[in-house]
């Protein structure tokens, strides 16, 4: 019987038992392509961001002109003395949040409850949302209060202005680019369209959101602290 049973698993031994494996699309380790593809985008982008702070790193540590005061540029006024970084600090917050309501919206997504992951992944890509427009004021603020440019500003180190809007900006298109996706898979799960699907789809747009997040940390921690 144990003969039978190997020669029908495999047929042809040698090249052609080779070619007979390789054909029959079989699945080694069981993940979903959609998100091994979304694993393999996260690292390409992982590998950008590390240049775009390893870049702003090397600029910081050559440059010949003093750097600017980022708890200085970055601080903001409610009636009293200026607070060093409080937008960035809200902000921060903010995306960090999102990354819980992300996660509940993928636990719930599990447990098809349509409804919860729905107002949950809208609640993250609100958040989202709400990011984005606190840093579209803080670049405002940047270019028409303080003068900042790609090209030079009057702080110091001409480069401040071209890794600031660099970094900041990819990282935002990013965040915008979430919102959409994330505001697209909530009404897809709101219509029923992954009932007989499944929901990984879900945690998929999760990963994205969860990668956004753990980048804004290290631009928050080499940007604005260092």
């Amino acid at each position: 019987m144990s003969e039978i049973a190997v020669s029908e698993a495999s047929p042809h031994s040698g090249v052609d038992g080779l070619v007979d494996d390789w054909s029959a699309d079989k699945q080694t380790y069981h993940i979903p392509w959609g998100k091994a593809m979304m694993w393999i985008f996260l690292v390409s982008d992982t590998f950008i961001f590390t240049c775009f702070l390893t870049g702003y790193l090397n600029v910081r540590l050559t440059t010949t002109q003093p750097w600017p005061v980022q708890s200085e540029i970055f601080a903001l006024s409610f009636g009293g003395d200026p607070i060093p970084l409080i937008l960035i600090a809200i902000m921060t917050f903010i995306l960090i949040s999102s990354s819980g309501t992300m996660a509940l919206a993928v636990n719930f997504g599990y447990r098809k409850d349509k409804v919860k992951t729905f107002w949950l992944m809208c609640a993250t890509a609100a958040f989202g949302a709400s990011f984005v427009g606190m840093q579209a004021f803080e670049w405002s603020k940047l270019i028409l209060e303080e003068g900042v440019r790609p090209w030079g500003n009057p702080f110091g180190a001409p480069q401040f202005g071209s890794v600031f809007f660099m970094i900041t900006g990819f990282h935002g298109a990013h965040v915008s680019i979430g919102v959409i996706y994330l505001l697209w898979v909530a009404f897809r799960v709101r219509r029923g369209h992954y009932d007989e699907k499944g929901y990984e789809i879900v945690e998929i747009a999760g990963l994205y959101w969860h990668f956004v997040d753990l980048v804004w940390v290290f631009i928050f921690a080499f940007f604005y602290l260092l």
